[in-house]
């Protein structure tokens, strides 16, 4: 088991034994229930006890799961973008759409599941397969991984890497226009429907969206201000996120002060 593999390794690099670490902190994506990842359709896993395997592996209870955008959204509350905003939300762009909602500076927490999918809010009823199983999901229209795949087709490849993408998206304006307006516009749709639903004080994007940070936002800020979508006028400040690929990892860390 790779996970097994990494804290052995990292437990070996700094002369510790697992036994010198207060807490593990595991960061996944999908739907968690009491340590297990109950499904996350975007990597084909269903009913994987995480959280029993370790504990056997280690002999080692304290080990927390938490879904990895929540986990970043805290990250990015106590360290990064949201730290200065009482409410907002947090919306992880990348293989699928993630996020979390903070109001009077609480992550908002559901009884049943991890709830606040935001990815799953229905923005076209009759739309594209969502890979949860209904149509017309938020992130079936505005993850990175649609925004690629859809170039990817344009330009009759099989794929197109991050770097890819970032050279296409800043040189060939003009052949995929068509793309990225529809990529935008369907952005600004979930977001202001989000912000009608919450009315955040700002809305951070975090996951590979910040990788085009200067390519993407100013288009997206420009046109949620110009269709203006807010049923009460009040645009939300659209920030990227400060903490990069670590906002999950350290994020973990945060799971049982928050």
């Amino acid at each position: 088991m790779r996970a097994k593999k990494y804290i052995e390794e990292i437990l070996r690099e700094i002369n510790l034994s697992i036994n010198d670490i207060e807490m593990i902190g595991i960061a996944a994506p999908g739907t968690h229930r009491e340590g297990k990842i109950v499904k996350a359709e975007n990597l084909g896993i269903i009913d994987f006890d995480i959280v029993g395997i370790l504990s056997k592996y280690f002999n080692y209870q304290n080990i927390y799961l938490r879904n990895d955008a929540k986990c970043a959204a805290l990250c990015e509350k106590e360290y990064g973008r949201l730290k200065e905003y009482e409410n907002s939300i947090f919306i992880c762009l990348g293989t699928g759409i993630g996020g979390a909602v903070f109001m009077d500076g609480k992550l908002l927490r559901a009884k049943r599941n991890e709830g606040f999918e935001l990815g799953h809010i229905i923005i076209n009823k009759n739309g594209e397969k969502c890979t949860c199983g209904n149509r017309g999901c938020f992130e079936s229209y505005s993850s990175m991984k649609v925004l690629k795949d859809k170039i990817a087709i344009r330009r009759n490849l099989k794929y197109v890497t991050g770097k890819e993408l970032y050279e296409i998206v800043k040189t060939d304006t003009d052949e995929i226009k068509d793309i990225l307006d529809e990529f935008i516009e369907n952005l600004n749709i979930g977001l202001s429907s989000l912000n009608n639903i919450f009315e955040p004080e700002a809305i951070c994007i975090g996951g590979s969206f910040v990788h085009y940070e200067d390519l993407l936002l100013k288009p997206l800020v420009d046109r949620m201000n110009e269709e203006n979508l807010a049923f009460n006028n009040n645009i939300p400040k659209i920030v990227v996120a400060k903490m990069g690929n670590d906002a999950g990892m350290i994020g973990s860390t945060l799971i049982l002060q928050k």
